[in-house]
């Protein structure tokens, strides 16, 4: 598989254990999705399946960040376009539905913020591992639209539905070690053992029994798969908000750094 020639803002390097190492590669924007990176965290997942040489796929960010969430232009842009917004609801669902369905495990190393899509992969990943000092958010709330992406889908699960709606509604950032403390990541670990972690890991899947590792996923992601109708319904209201003043403010405010006030909450 020609992974390198396909895919724009990812670096490849395939382990002769059959670990294939995923990295973000757009350090200079902190890894933030673009149009093209945003497609690309949907397709990539179902080369994965497909691709006999691929055992475990181990995903991470380059420089400082996992992912610091949607690209500021393309943001923009998603508040004036609704044909841009269509495109992306069926991007932002096929991240999540083709790593659900993909049958190799997919370990997440967080070094960094993680925000956006990038925490889609991050939280969606069969096992989540987060260096001390990273931190993420949903953040959708921050921008003024719905808790979309990955979010209903999952952290209800991971963390339960009373963490779910305190970090979703308030969108504040949550460090590693408290990210491990409710439940919504596998494992923290110090940044500096943060790469050898998850390749260990993934080192010891890659060496187990394929077969049953590969259904056992499928089988506990049925967890998942029950969860589809809200996701669906999560993602249309997320696009939907952005076609909505409160958007438009929200994406202004983050470019120019400074608190929003949003036309909904006025007077």
């Amino acid at each position: 598989m020609d992974y390198a020639g396909k895919y724009e803002h990812m670096l490849f390097e395939l382990h002769d254990d059959g670990v294939l190492l995923i990295t973000l590669n757009r350090p200079e924007r902190y890894n933030a999705t673009n149009e093209a990176l945003h497609r690309d965290l949907g397709l990539i997942w179902r080369d994965i399946d497909d691709d006999p040489d691929v055992r475990v796929a181990v995903v991470t960010g380059a420089g400082k960040a996992f992912s610091a969430g949607g690209d500021m232009e393309m943001l923009e842009r998603m508040t004036v376009d609704p044909e841009k917004l269509a495109i992306q609801l069926d991007e932002a669902s096929a991240i999540v539905y083709n790593m659900i369905n993909c049958n190799k495990p997919i370990i997440s190393a967080i070094n960094g913020v993680a925000v956006g899509a990038g925490l889609t992969v991050a939280l969606m990943a069969d096992i989540s591992i987060i260096a001390e000092e990273a931190r993420l958010t949903d953040g959708h709330l921050r921008l003024g639209v719905g808790a979309g992406d990955h979010a209903v889908i999952i952290w209800p699960l991971l963390c339960g539905m009373a963490k779910a709606k305190y970090y979703l509604l308030t969108a504040d950032f949550i460090d590693g070690p408290e990210a491990e403390r409710i439940g919504l990541v596998s494992r923290c670990v110090p940044g500096a053992v943060l790469m050898d972690t998850a390749m260990e890991v993934a080192q010891k899947l890659a060496k187990g029994p394929q077969h049953a590792t590969r259904w056992t996923k499928r089988t506990l992601n049925n967890w998942l798969r029950t969860a589809g109708p809200a996701f669906d319904a999560s993602v249309a209201l997320e696009m939907l908000a952005f076609l909505g003043e409160d958007a438009k403010e929200g994406v202004n405010a983050l470019q120019e750094k400074r608190s929003p006030t949003f036309p909904s909450a006025a007077g």
